[in-house]
């Protein structure tokens, strides 16, 4: 199916500007199939993974449906966890920002009722939030339904697999007949179609067909790093590999506009390439890459269509993409001609599950390094340096140099002490001084190691509890990330939770007296000796 534009399809001019904010060229596969379907007002099961562009998917229809003087709740949003709620909530705020008097609210466990409470009393349109936070909600009458017309199960899968079907059913049973509901789930377990279509009217189902992929011969490398560190990252590993040529990938027309601000600062010699350039403007950026003056070409994977560069040594994903064909289009861009070539994503939170996405469609292996420190710059840097200097004595033609320095080791200074001062000198003044200091790569920062303390909680095996039930309660009722959740240790009438210290507190807090199915627990601290 050929993908659309946005400006393809009827929709408003507020959502069509908000749209070019954020920098989007044209629909990702789900959006293509599932947008028309949605504004047109058919249920939809959508099988796609995350990433994939599934929020606006359903959240640019769910935008145009609401209806601005109507301050009550008319589309609900129920995702796995506080994480994904938060981040679902954030985009569809960024998709209706032109569209004044659409107000956006996410509901989860771990932050304080009564703020959200305020907030639906002061009126909403649209609610994003965890099955557990929602049915609180629905039990204190704080959340009326009765206005609802779209309900979206999003990541139903991970919904399922949490423990959630139970909590799912109960808010399905408090909506209105009369409604649109949407599931989206990365798999479609025979579970999750029946039970979608017991709450679904004539449902029609979309599945993102990928075409047969041929993965090029490219060493694939992947980074797992924080958000804030990926300009610092990229440019330490392009120090470190001086490639020849290297193209950076971004999602976004808005992030090659900002990265190549940035990458210039620094002192690269690099340019942008977008959909928004005139065919001028972009020839004269091709003719530079291609004749090297400039090495670096950051570029949205639209622009980079028809690329034809046989000497790129690196691929970089600094975002990464929302379809495993375009990973592929990607690295396709080294490795030509016989030559070996490089790809390095960074990846960032839930990005990890893309990466695994890509590696099981491509049968490919993306091997995890760690993040390079200074250290390794300025040893690379050494090398380098070190290799000139052997070749230009190989050279000879010295005699005017030796001139220089015989004043030095005539007042008793050895050449090795000559030599190690005018390193000093090259290494202070080259780029290494432009890089940024990261706490935790650089300095062994506590961020990537947490110290963890186990929690006892009074239920086990003998209730019906698996270890899915006890991480879907964790994460519903307080703000810990899922990943950091360590082992779940489940005997017959109690569990043991490996959680980071610092969130002891909250956890214990968060979940005491609560029910994990139907059952009201206590947590504590476990005894060390357990």
């Amino acid at each position: 199916m050929e993908k659309l534009r946005f400006e393809d399809i009827n929709l408003s001019k507020e959502i069509q500007k908000a749209v070019s904010d954020m920098g989007f060229e044209e629909m990702s596969p789900i959006q293509s199939q599932a947008i028309p379907d949605i504004m047109d007002g058919l249920d939809i099961i959508g099988q796609a993974q995350t990433g994939t562009g599934k929020t606006a998917a359903f959240g640019i229809p769910i935008i145009e449906m609401c209806s601005r003087e109507d301050r009550t709740l008319q589309a609900i949003i129920l995702c796995p966890t506080r994480e994904l709620s938060i981040q679902v909530a954030e985009e569809i705020k960024r998709l209706s920002k032109h569209k004044r008097d659409i107000f956006v609210l996410p509901v989860y466990g771990g932050q304080p009722i009564d703020r959200q409470i305020k907030a639906l009393k002061k009126g909403v349109q649209i609610v994003v939030g965890t099955p557990g936070r929602v049915i609180d909600h629905i039990r204190r009458k704080t959340l009326k339904l009765g206005n609802i017309k779209m309900v979206v199960i999003d990541e139903a899968d991970e919904m399922f697999d949490m423990g959630f079907r139970d909590d799912i059913e109960l808010i399905m049973n408090h909506m209105p007949e009369e409604r649109q509901t949407l599931f989206f789930s990365a798999t479609m377990p025979n579970e999750i179609v029946k039970f979608a279509k017991k709450y679904q009217n004539n449902p029609k189902t979309i599945k993102v067909v990928h075409k047969e992929l041929t993965v090029p011969e490219v060493k694939q490398y992947y980074f797992e790093l924080k958000e804030h560190m990926k300009t610092e990252i990229l440019c330490r590993l392009i120090d470190i590999y001086n490639p020849k040529l290297s193209i950076v990938f971004c999602n976004t027309k808005k992030k090659v506009d900002e990265l190549t601000i940035e990458l210039q600062g620094r002192g690269y010699f690099v340019d942008g390439l977008h959909g928004d350039l005139r065919q001028p403007q972009r020839d004269k950026v091709m003719s530079k890459f291609r004749t090297g003056n400039i090495d670096i070409l950051v570029a949205t994977d639209v622009a980079a269509r028809g690329l034809d560069v046989d000497d790129v040594d690196i691929v970089f994903n600094y975002d990464i993409p929302h379809d495993e064909e375009y990973y592929v289009h990607r690295i396709g861009r080294t490795a030509r001609a016989g030559r070996e070539g490089m790809a390095f994503s960074l990846v960032v939170g839930r990005d990890i599950s893309r990466i695994k996405d890509i590696q099981r469609y491509t049968k490919t292996k993306i091997t995890r390094k760690d993040l390079p420190t200074l250290k390794d710059i300025e040893e690379k840097q050494t090398d380098i340096l070190l290799g000139k200097i052997k070749e230009e004595i190989d050279k000879g033609g010295l005699d005017k140099y030796e001139k220089i320095i015989n004043p030095l080791l005539e007042e008793d200074y050895s050449s090795f002490d000559v030599a190690a001062a005018l390193l000093k000198f090259y290494l202070i003044n080259s780029r290494l001084d432009s890089h940024k200091e990261l706490d935790a790569v650089d300095f062994g920062g506590t961020s990537v190691n947490k110290a963890m303390s186990k929690v006892h909680i009074n239920i086990g095996k003998r209730k019906g509890v698996s270890p899915r039930h006890i991480l879907g309660a964790i994460l519903n009722e307080t703000s810990l990330p899922r990943k950091t959740v360590g082992n779940i240790d489940m005997y017959d009438k109690f569990t043991f939770v490996e959680i980071p210290e610092e969130y002891v507190e909250e956890v214990i807090g968060g979940l005491n007296n609560k029910r994990i199915k139907g059952t009201k627990v206590k947590v504590e601290l476990a005894n060390p000796k357990r």
